[in-house]
C-alpha cells in the first residue's frame, strides 16, 4: 500500500467545472441533507481547489478528489481518479 492510501483524510466525488488554470481543476461536490426544522432534503454543493498534475480532468468529468496537505493558500484536494469522462459535444 502506498503512503497516500494509509494516511486518512476525506474523500469526495464531484463533477469538474473549470480547468483554465495549470495544474488546477475546480471540483463541484454535491451532498444531500435534511433540514432540521422543515425536515426537506435540500442539496448543498460547495466547489473545491483541486491539484491536477498534467492537466488530465476536462470539463464535466465525473471525478474523485482526496484529501491532502496544503498545496496552496485554497488547494488541498488532489485529484486522486478520473470515474466517468465527460461526453464529447462535438462527437
Amino acid at each position: 500500500m502506498s503512503e497516500a492510501s494509509i494516511a486518512g483524510g476525506k474523500t469526495f466525488s464531484g463533477l469538474v467545472v473549470k480547468t483554465a488554470m495549470k495544474d488546477t481543476a475546480v471540483v463541484s461536490v454535491e451532498r444531500y441533507v435534511k433540514h432540521p426544522k422543515y425536515k426537506k432534503y435540500l442539496r448543498r454543493s460547495k466547489k473545491y481547489l483541486v491539484h491536477d498534475p498534467g492537466n488530465s480532468a476536462k470539463v464535466g468529468d465525473k471525478v474523485e478528489i482526496r484529501e491532502t496537505r496544503p498545496i496552496s493558500k485554497r488547494k488541498h484536494f488532489v485529484l486522486a481518479s478520473i470515474v466517468s469522462a465527460a461526453l464529447d459535444p462535438n462527437a
